[in-house]
């Protein structure tokens, strides 16, 4: 498609629309800015970013004059594709286009891509540091926090992108055909905008849907839905396992992961060489290096870097110990399958911080992993009344509730012994309390280490 002479509406005046917005300005686009939030300070945007004064903002609600100056709407990943703007915009026959999409259509070299509702920041955190000690010139963008749109233009035919992908950015791909793909797992998330668990289940497996035979997914031979989904693709299919032996693929046994290739196994790595914690965590390492090794990275560059990576932020991330309590901030737990994984990563007694923003998430399952390991769940933000009642059901009964993040700290560190863990885990979005995970996780860290021993 030829861009030159389209125009170009950005909605969403976020980090992914800014970068968008200078992709664009920089390719002497005709684009304009969109958000609806009418106290947006424009003045103030311009000063933090000069680029955009002579592009045009618009707030409040979008005219519909506005809309047909339009060819290509560019959407925030926020931004839902079924509010009545968009879907006025589509029936007009404007194209609507993610951000990740207006970069793939600029970008160049080699993008490897991971999505799943659990483990896609560390698998393509991981991912993205096997390929940086291999090649030369790598970019590790998408979900993970770096916009796709911001360094697209910096790539070249030798350029190796790793891109974390969530199904907001998956909602409006076209032309969108990473060489390698992964889905690491489809469990039930962000239904509140999904809708159904089969139009989630579509969205993720869309990542697939413009690779040829010529290219890669790595898919997770325990997740039935991708099991089946796997036996329909026309792409070169590596598996991986944490449960059973594979005649083909990597998978967990003993606490060494192998490699199988026509039923011939070979020992790849031990799992006490990482420094990674849980089952959770090996299957995000057999993930990256289906991906690397299936893209051409010698096994020895492999295993070098699995043995020296480190837990990512916000992930199950260690903080400190105080008066021998230990304390992990997991703020990226943001479902109730991802918070399993954090619960099950302990390796002692936990007081478990949970609760947040409302994603019509169900918590019996969260809840049923305590087991022995929970001592007592601390809860906070909007979900707390629901969880708290979840868990009465379940017959867990040592359930507190506290204001903020930091009485929920101070409750969980009085409670606690010597030889105990302090897990923030919520199982749940962060909004209302903190503007992202990241910031709750930050938070959470700066409580901990100005606790006094």
């Amino acid at each position: 498609m030829n861009l030159k002479d389209k125009r170009f509406l950005v909605a969403g005046i976020g980090k992914s629309g800014i970068a968008a917005a200078e992709l664009l300005i920089k390719q002497r686009m005709d684009v304009r800015l969109y958000d609806g939030n009418t106290n947006l300070d424009t003045e103030a945007l311009v000063r933090q970013y000069p680029f955009l004064e002579d592009t045009e903002v618009i707030l409040g609600v979008l005219p519909k004059k506005e809309m047909q100056k339009t060819d290509i709407l560019v959407l925030s990943p926020g931004i839902s594709t079924d509010l009545p703007m968009v879907t006025a915009m589509r029936d007009m026959g404007i194209a609507v286009w993610g951000e990740i999409e207006l970069a793939y259509a600029f970008a160049k070299g080699y993008l490897l891509a991971v999505t799943g509702t659990n483990g896609k920041t560390t698998t393509t955190t991981l991912l993205g540091e096997i390929l940086k000690s291999y090649y030369s010139d790598v970019k590790v963008v998408g979900n993970i926090g770096i916009p796709y749109t911001s360094v697209a233009l910096d790539t070249t035919e030798g350029t190796v992108t790793a891109a974390e992908i969530s199904s907001f950015q998956l909602e409006t791909v076209h032309k969108f055909a990473p060489k390698v793909t992964a889905i690491l797992n489809i469990t039930p998330d962000h239904l509140n905008r999904h809708h159904t668990m089969e139009n989630y289940i579509a969205i993720k497996e869309s990542i697939t849907k413009n690779q040829t035979k010529e290219d890669l997914c790595v898919l997770n031979y325990e997740d039935r839905m991708l099991r089946d989904f796997g036996k329909k693709l026309k792409t070169k299919v590596i598996w991986f396992s944490s449960a059973r032996e594979l005649k083909d693929g990597f998978y967990l046994k003993d606490n060494c992961i192998y490699y199988a290739k026509e039923g011939y196994a070979t020992e790849f790595l031990k799992t006490e060489e990482l420094k990674l914690l849980g089952k959770h965590n090996y299957e995000n390492v057999m993930a990256a290096s289906a991906m690397a090794f299936g893209f051409g990275i010698p096994v020895s560059v492999i295993q070098r870097v699995l043995k020296e990576f480190t837990a990512v932020e916000h992930r199950i991330e260690y903080v400190a110990e105080k008066k021998g309590v230990k304390f992990y901030n997991d703020s990226k737990a943001t479902n109730p399958d991802a918070a399993i994984q954090g619960v099950l990563a302990m390796d002692r007694p936990t007081y478990l911080i949970g609760g947040g923003s409302n994603k019509d998430s169900v918590y019996d399952k969260w809840i049923g992993a305590f087991g022995d390991k929970v001592k007592e769940l601390v809860l906070i933000g909007q979900t707390k009344e629901k969880i708290a009642k979840a868990a009465e059901e379940q017959g867990f009964l040592s359930v507190t509730m506290a204001e903020s993040l930091e009485e929920a700290v101070n409750i969980c560190y009085a409670h606690a012994r010597f030889g105990d863990a302090v897990l923030l885990s919520p199982a749940c979005a962060s909004y209302g309390m903190f503007q992202n995970y990241e910031e709750r996780g930050r938070i959470f860290k700066e409580i901990v280490r100005s606790l006094k021993e």
